[in-house]
């Protein structure tokens, strides 16, 4: 079960771990991280599970779809490394990944 580290929209840190199979949204929701709001469930039409992926971990992940392009669009807090946490898949390759929760717009 990889370790992963969350960062709040405070800035603290807090490790926890991801079991396999699982969503990173799923994993921030059920770890307590009450500010990640994921509304829909993890559906993929929202973007209140927008968190920015730490850069070496971009080509560890799926590729983003067009969908989850569409909805980040929205967000004045979105950059290069943003990603809807309900796309993002946990494997073993997100081992040691440091993921924030943006800010909510």
């Amino acid at each position: 079960m990889p370790q992963i580290t969350v960062v709040d929209q405070a800035g603290a840190e807090r490790g926890v771990e991801a079991p396999l199979g699982r969503t990173l949204m799923e994993v921030i929701r059920d770890n307590g991280f009450d500010e990640l709001l994921a509304l829909c469930g993890g559906c993929c039409s929202c973007a209140t599970c927008h968190v920015h992926i730490a850069p070496d971990f971009m080509d560890k992940i799926p590729a983003m779809s067009e969908d989850e392009n569409d909805l980040l669009d929205s967000s004045d807090h979105r950059n290069e490394y943003s990603r809807l946490s309900c796309q993002v898949p946990v494997t073993d390759a997100l081992e040691g990944l440091k993921v924030t929760i943006a800010q909510e717009d």
